[in-house]
């Protein structure tokens, strides 16, 4: 701009300049904006459009306005079911997953001898496959023939249906979670072992316990790595899908084979998640624009919860202001 206020424009040097600057930031964005438009974009938008459509995924898809919408939240028989538990493993399992985490890399990081046979022992149920994992899971917990109700009974102690009930199958599945704790063990042991000793010494020579210093000092240090670890724990509970399947299957006799027939969620739904119910209507019952309704509401959920839980102020790490 002149001395008398009127605009300059640049010279062809300096616009050639910024062009050959920004086709090179574009360049090396190239790889980033192919994969974000191939893998999501393009899903996002077609999931929107079609939960707007009636679609079998062989006819083309007619446009049917909110019906989708309507049928989901008023009159499907899953969706709800499905809601309420996939809400519950997401508090309940990821806060004892969280907790059991951190409590057994606290409890590590005190032993003094056999440190490495003690991580390798709570790290390899981590390591075993899902599907594996959940079988060996129902077996025990079998209510007839299992060895954790043959012991509970032995002792004089109830002994729960477990995935054959519905109100311990949620239950089970959150023990089987915590089985598999040993990814967050390691994590949450590696920001333990990383918070300074000067600050601990400095806290007992001021005459702080055991409990203040976890409080005032370990809490703070690690927080960070407690928000990675719930936000990754909620995005996983969202998906929750193969292990609730696999322990309804068992439970219920229902194996596998050709011309079996099984819906989901037993026993009464207990153990039926929104990636079930995604799976069933739209892969079993070919109703591909109430699938997209309800994909659609598991990812808002799991926006909303990530949101949530990245505020800054939201009590998981102190803020540095």
């Amino acid at each position: 701009m002149t001395a008398n206020g009127t605009a300059v424009s640049p010279s062809p040097e300096l616009r050639s300049k910024r062009r050959r600057s920004a086709l090179r930031t574009a360049a090396f964005m190239s790889p980033w904006l192919i994969g974000f438009s191939v893998f999501f974009a393009y899903p996002l938008l077609s999931t929107v459009y079609f939960s707007f459509t009636k679609y079998d995924g062989f006819r083309p898809p007619v446009f049917n306005g909110l019906a989708n919408w309507s049928y989901v939240f008023t009159d499907s028989p899953m969706f709800w079911p499905a809601m309420r538990n996939t809400l519950w493993l997401v508090v309940v399992m990821v806060a004892c997953r969280v907790a059991f985490g951190l409590g057994i890399g606290l409890l590590i990081t005190k032993i003094k001898l056999g440190t490495g046979v003690f991580r390798t022992l709570f790290y390899l149920p981590y390591l075993a496959p899902p599907v594996a994992a959940t079988l060996a899971f129902v077996f025990l917990l079998n209510p007839g023939t299992g060895p954790v109700n043959v012991l509970l009974d032995s002792v004089g102690l109830p002994t729960p249906g477990w995935f054959t009930d519905a109100d311990f199958s949620k239950p089970a599945l959150t023990a089987l979670a915590v089985w598999g704790v040993g990814d967050l063990m390691v994590i949450f042991m590696a920001a333990l072992l990383d918070v300074p000793r000067e600050q601990y010494e400095a806290a007992e020579l001021d005459g702080a316990g055991s409990l203040q210093r976890f409080r005032h000092i370990t809490l703070p240090n690690i927080s960070p790595i407690i928000l990675f670890a719930v936000v990754t724990g909620v995005i996983q509970a969202m998906q929750y899908y193969t292990q609730p399947l696999v322990a309804g299957k068992v439970a219920s006799g229902v194996i596998g084979g050709s011309g079996q027939q099984f819906e989901p969620g037993y026993p009464d739904k207990s153990t039926l998640t929104l990636p079930q119910v995604i799976y069933n209507v739209g892969f079993q019952r070919f109703d591909y624009g109430s699938a997209c309704v309800v994909a659609l509401v598991l990812f808002a959920l799991s926006m909303a919860f990530t949101a949530l839980l990245m505020r800054r102020r939201g009590g998981l790490i102190e803020s540095g202001d």
